[in-house]
């Protein structure tokens, strides 16, 4: 996962999933514009295994993630960037600086299903479990990136058992997916959230919380 090589910083003139624009508008007087992008609306799932009283998160590479680190250590990598070529990133990063927890999460690109539909598709590709629609729990809804997208991500909790492992998951190599699982122990789980050494998304800690608030008490009950 971490053989990252041929890194090369090129423009962006058309995407599969981000589209800019600019909103130019008047407001209480004043003009103004506001430069965004429409990309898609997204699940995420928090997933609980019962069997083994852990967590199940995904890491994986992410290139802007990455990119950001490249330029706080080379804070010219992205000048001089014009739309007619493109550099080679000469002396990179190791690819562990790029490498982030998140909770199981996809894209809804899918209008034939429904949001509880695609999350457990998720589930199933990304992390191996086979979650029947009705087991899901809708936590809430949220915006994310509200300065520059203001997608809607919808939050998912799902209880799962050794049992319901139906394969290794990691995504989809087709499409370019490479993820591996990882399990955080339930009693780590909070030290995990608020370690700012493994970057992580701010769903994993959101949603860590909102598991210690409204499910464990329940568990210990047990």
């Amino acid at each position: 996962m971490e053989a990252i090589e041929e890194l090369a910083l090129q423009p962006c003139t058309s995407s599969l999933y981000l589209r800019p624009f600019r909103l130019c508008y008047r407001q209480n007087g004043t003009k103004k514009f506001w430069d965004f992008m429409r990309t898609h609306d997204s699940v995420s799932i928090l997933i609980f295994n019962i069997s083994r009283q852990c967590f199940v998160v995904v890491k994986q590479f992410r290139p802007a993630v990455y990119m950001c680190e490249v330029e706080r250590h080379h804070p010219q990598v992205f000048q001089h960037q014009d739309k007619e070529t493109f550099s080679r990133l000469e002396d990179p990063l190791p690819a562990v600086v790029g490498m982030t927890y998140e909770l199981c999460a996809g894209i809804v690109d899918k209008p034939d299903l429904s949001l509880e539909e695609i999350a457990c598709g998720e589930v199933l590709e990304e992390c191996g479990y086979c979650v029947p629609v009705t087991d899901l729990r809708r936590i809430t809804s949220y915006r994310s990136g509200v300065g520059v997208t203001g997608s809607r991500q919808t939050l998912f909790y799902a209880e799962v058992t050794d049992q319901m492992r139906a394969g290794e998951g990691g995504g989809q190599p087709e499409e370019g997916e490479l993820i591996e699982v990882v399990e955080i122990p339930l009693e780590d789980s909070m030290r995990f959230a608020y370690d700012e050494t493994l970057p992580k998304t701010m769903g994993v800690i959101f949603s860590f919380m909102w598991f210690h608030n409204n499910i464990a008490p329940k568990l210990q009950k047990k």
